[in-house]
C-alpha cells in the first residue's frame, strides 16, 4: 500500500490519538456477554508480494495462506469484478472458520463514484455472497478527492446497500475529519445504517486515525512503514487500545496488516497475534515465520 507513505518514517509521531468521545458510548451500548471475535490477516496472498512466506514447492497459495491466517483483506476485488464461480472456488479452498473481507470494486467507488451503480452493486453483492458463511465484511474505500459535496451520493448508496451484508467504509478526503460538523454528519450516517467506520493507521495521513467507532467492530487497516524501530511499539499500542475497547464492549476486531514492501506483513501479523492472544485470551494460531524475521 503506497497510500500514506513517507520518506522518513522515523520522524513521524505514531502515538495513537485519544478515543473520540462517542466511541465509548457506542461500545457501552453493546452487549458484553458475547465472545470477542478476532480476525487478523494480510491484504493479499500473492507469492511475489509475500516473498519468503511460502514454503518452497507451495502449489496453492490461498490454501497455504488460509492454513496460517483466519482472514484476508481481499484487495483483489477492488481491481476487477470476479464472478460467482470464483468466489465459490475461494470458499471451497479455505477452512470452515476462515473469513474474507473483500473491497468493493473500483468501478463502483472510483470510476462511477457511487453514481448510477445500482446494477453494478447488485452484481457485486450477488457474487460475494457465494462466500456464504466465510464472508466477514465487505468494505467501501472512496477516492482521495471524494469530498463532502458527495454526501448525498454516499447516503443514497448506504440506503440501498443490502442490510444482510456487513459493510465498512473508508473516506480519505481531509475535510471528512477536519471539519467538526461534517465529521458528525458522516458518523451519524454510518451509525444510522449500521456501517463500520474504518480506522487507517498510516504514516503520512494521521488524520485518518480518528478513533471513532460507529459499530462495536474495530476494522483497522494498519500500514507499516518498513521501519523496524517503530513497528513493534505501534503494534503494542494497538493491543493496549483494543484491550480497553473490549473491556468497554467491543465485539469484533478485524486487523489487517499492510506494508509498502509486503514481505514483512506476515511477520508483523504474527507478532500482533501473539500479543493479542496474551492480552485477550484469544487462541489464534500465529503464522509460521522463517527465522531471521523481525521479532
Amino acid at each position: 500500500m503506497k497510500f500514506g507513505k513517507v520518506d522518513h518514517p522515523e520522524q513521524v509521531d505514531f502515538t495513537l490519538p485519544q478515543d473520540h468521545p462517542d466511541t465509548t458510548a457506542i461500545l457501552k451500548n453493546n452487549k458484553k456477554d458475547q465472545k470477542i471475535q478476532v480476525f487478523v490477516g494480510c491484504a493479499k496472498w500473492n507469492r511475489q508480494d509475500l516473498k519468503g512466506f511460502y514454503p518452497r514447492g507451495t502449489k496453492d497459495e490461498l490454501a497455504y495462506y488460509a492454513s496460517q491466517f483466519n482472514s484476508i483483506e481481499l484487495n483483489a476485488t477492488f481491481y476487477r469484478m470476479f464472478g460467482a464461480e470464483q468466489f465459490r472456488t475461494w470458499h471451497d479452498k479455505t477452512p470452515p472458520d476462515f473469513k474474507f473481507f473483500p473491497k468493493i470494486t473500483q468501478s463502483i467507488s472510483h470510476m462511477r463514484r457511487l453514481s448510477n451503480v445500482e446494477q453494478l452493486t447488485e452484481e457485486y453483492c450477488d457474487n460475494i455472497v457465494q462466500l456464504e458463511d466465510k464472508l466477514g465484511m465487505t468494505f467501501l474505500q472512496l477516492h482521495n478527492n471524494f469530498g463532502y459535496k458527495n454526501f448525498d451520493r454516499l447516503t443514497s448508496f448506504l440506503e440501498r446497500f443490502p442490510k444482510a451484508i456487513p459493510l465498512a467504509t473508508e473516506v480519505r478526503h481531509p475535510e471528512w475529519f477536519s471539519e467538526h460538523k461534517i465529521a458528525n454528519n458522516y458518523f451519524a450516517l454510518l451509525e444510522k445504517h449500521g456501517v463500520t467506520n474504518i480506522l487507517v493507521d498510516t504514516a503520512g495521513r494521521r488524520d485518518l486515525l480518528h478513533m471513532r467507532l460507529t459499530t462495536p467492530t474495530a476494522f483497522v487497516r494498519y500500514v507499516g512503514a518498513n521501519h523496524p524501530d517503530s513497528e513493534l511499539k505501534r503494534l503494542d499500542d494497538w493491543v493496549d487500545r483494543l484491550e480497553r475497547w473490549v473491556d468497554l464492549g467491543l465485539q469484533n476486531i478485524c486487523f489487517f496488516v499492510h506494508q509498502n514492501l509486503e514481505k514483512e506483513s506476515p511477520t508483523l501479523s504474527a507478532y500482533f497475534i501473539q500479543r493479542i492472544n496474551e492480552r485477550l485470551g484469544s487462541t489464534l494460531k500465529p503464522p509460521a515465520i522463517k527465522s531471521g524475521s523481525l521479532n
